[in-house]
């Protein structure tokens, strides 16, 4: 018996008990779609944050002062005033793979204008912050040098804190604000760059330069933190080595000695929150594989049923000349096209439910080529391997008391 005829026999036999084929596809429908819609969830969350960290600097290093032990008692890196100018210095002339270094130094407290005024953070920085942190002066300049030392009273300000300060919608440049009790000309405006993955709001900022939050507000000379940039994230290791061995020589730290500053990386925000979101995808498209292991045991079900319904047909079938390879190939293309049609049914569905959720709900998806050929695969090896038993059941089966079966 050729394949076209076997096709053409297990069709007509779906054809036959057409709700029933419905009803034991829907296990795969449902798995299908679930796993690729699950996928495409994970996945669009993983791009979402990677894109985000990629805004903050994907190839950002931060460097702030170690807590030290004394009496016993670990000090908080917030009481350490161990980095200073001269490190800033020597990290910019002695690295190689650092291409941008800024100092920071920043203040909380209440900005001020006329009747209006925001709590807000000013951060004390040089020129460089800005190419390290992707922010960009949407509206007027960026201080200049010699304002850093002469320390100058200006500052650029965020999206945020000019909409609350000049809520009429005038424009901000030119304007004298008042951080605390010191007054500050506004000379740009920054671009937004909304909220990141954490929540926080990128535009709630006042940006001056260093020295004029070092001397005028805080009344200190040391940096609370040194920020700097790779050549390319993946020169992030090589440039924390670097800058790590500046820093001690700096210190006059002996090999013995902790380092007494700490140096953290974009990279690894970026790799802990990427594999926080690899193992949530791992876990919801397992959640919804059961869904296919239900319906490839509903599809073992069914072609049972369907072995047991046609057991005298199939005796007939062997009795005028059909082998048994040709009764388990009948079975085992029925069950495929149960598993393949459900199969081609719920990709379509996943793909619409995944864009579903990104245009009702806002939420970033991702539908990756891969998770689609692999559930088609998965349903497919489904459909064969739960059908394998019943047609091998059928095909073994002996063609008198086949006929014999009431």
């Amino acid at each position: 018996m050729n394949l076209t005829n076997l096709f053409k026999i297990a069709l007509k036999a779906l054809g036959n008990n057409r709700f029933r084929c419905f009803l034991t596809m829907l296990g795969i429908i449902i798995g299908v779609a679930a796993v690729i819609t699950m996928l495409a969830v994970g996945q669009g969350s993983k791009r979402s944050i990677q894109a985000q960290i990629s805004e903050m600097g994907s190839n950002m290093i931060m460097i702030h002062p170690g807590g030290e032990r004394r009496g016993g008692v670990r000090l908080s890196s917030e009481d350490m005033e161990s980095l200073k100018t001269e490190d800033l210095e020597d990290i910019r002339s002695q690295t190689v793979f650092v291409t941008y270094v800024s100092p920071v130094v920043n203040s909380s407290g209440q900005a001020v204008y006329g009747a209006n005024n925001t709590p807000t953070t000013i951060y004390g920085v040089n020129r460089d912050y800005l190419e390290i942190r992707r922010y960009r002066v949407e509206n007027g300049d960026l201080f200049s040098d010699r304002d850093i030392q002469t320390a100058a009273k200006v500052c650029l300000v965020g999206k945020s804190v000019a909409d609350e300060l000049f809520p009429d919608g005038q424009n901000p440049i030119g304007k004298v604000i008042r951080f605390g009790t010191i007054p500050m000309r506004v000379i740009g405006v920054l671009e937004s760059k909304g909220y990141n993955s954490m929540g926080m709001d990128q535009d709630d900022l006042i940006i001056a330069p260093y020295t004029t939050v070092q001397k005028r507000i805080l009344a200190i000379t040391h940096l609370q933190e040194i920020v700097c940039s790779a050549l390319a994230e993946e020169y992030t290791d090589r440039a924390i080595d670097e800058i790590t061995d500046v820093i001690r020589v700096n210190h006059r730290l002996k090999d013995t000695d902790e380092d007494d500053f700490s140096i953290r990386s974009q990279q690894e925000l970026s790799s802990m929150m990427t594999s926080t979101t690899d193992m949530m995808t791992v876990l919801l498209a397992a959640v919804a594989g059961i869904s296919l292991l239900v319906g490839g045991i509903g599809i073992m079900n069914i072609m049972y049923v369907s072995v047991t319904e046609r057991t005298r047909e199939i005796g007939l079938r062997m009795s005028i000349g059909a082998k048994g390879r040709d009764i388990m190939a009948q079975f085992l293309i029925e069950s495929i096209l149960i598993s393949v049609t459900g199969g081609i049914i719920g990709v379509v569905l996943g793909v619409g439910a995944a864009l579903l959720v990104n245009i009702l709900a806002s939420y970033p998806v991702y539908v990756q080529s891969w998770s689609v050929l692999l559930s088609f695969a998965v349903c497919t090896v489904t459909g064969v391997f739960f059908g394998w038993y019943p047609a091998r059941k059928a095909a073994r089966l002996d063609p008198i008391d086949a006929i014999r079966y009431e």
